[in-house]
């Protein structure tokens, strides 16, 4: 983290104690399509449901390419736990990873909202998805993903005494970690995922 991040994140008296306490929610350093398949993998599923899931699958294609999985079974993969709608949206993605580039480089001069856009033009790919992707592979630093359950949960908590927040609750407590909103997540998630 940059010292103007700690600097804004602190003056937020939560964040400042979050910031103490924890280091920030990290990931190993995936390559783009096999993020982006760890967030199919991960719609709408627990967090433990979806490590299970991921790990099978992974360990089934050795390599996670857009080849590895074109060329896998629907049968092998359903059997390693995706539903018939992931092995087709994970299909999806490895087409169109293999017609265009959607590499940290070629989407850099790309708006934030422009990469949703692209992304979300994958059948299988939403908001969220594209959100995660924003975060986690261009890292993208001012990214506030509501549609992530454990940081809604995880800002109620900490923000609202575990009592219900909306989205523009939610948004304007996160006014404060601008431009840094991308960090603040994070420790956002290091924190519920603590409990």
């Amino acid at each position: 983290m940059n010292d103007d991040a700690e600097s804004i994140l602190r003056n937020d008296p939560v964040m400042a104690t979050l910031l103490d306490e924890h280091e920030p929610y990290s990931e190993t350093n995936w390559s783009e399509y096999e993020r982006l398949c760890i967030s199919i993998i991960n719609q709408q599923l627990s967090t433990a449901s979806a490590l299970a899931v991921k790990n099978r699958v992974f360990d089934l294609l050795g390599d996670v390419t857009p080849d590895t999985v074109l060329a896998a079974g629907e049968a092998e993969l359903r059997d390693a736990g995706l539903s018939r709608t992931k092995v087709e949206y994970m299909k999806n993605a490895a087409r169109a990873f293999r017609r265009n580039d959607y590499t940290k480089e070629a989407l850099a001069e790309h708006s934030d909202d422009e990469v949703v856009e692209l992304l979300t033009e994958i059948k299988g790919v939403g908001e969220w998805t594209a959100r995660m992707y924003l975060l986690f592979v261009l890292e993208r630093e001012d990214i506030l993903p509501l549609g992530d359950l454990a940081v809604r949960r995880g800002i109620e908590q900490l923000y609202g005494n575990g009592g219900e927040l909306t989205r523009d609750e939610m948004r304007e407590v996160a006014e404060a970690w601008r431009p840094y909103r991308s960090v603040a997540t994070r420790y956002i998630w290091a924190e519920y995922e603590s409990d």
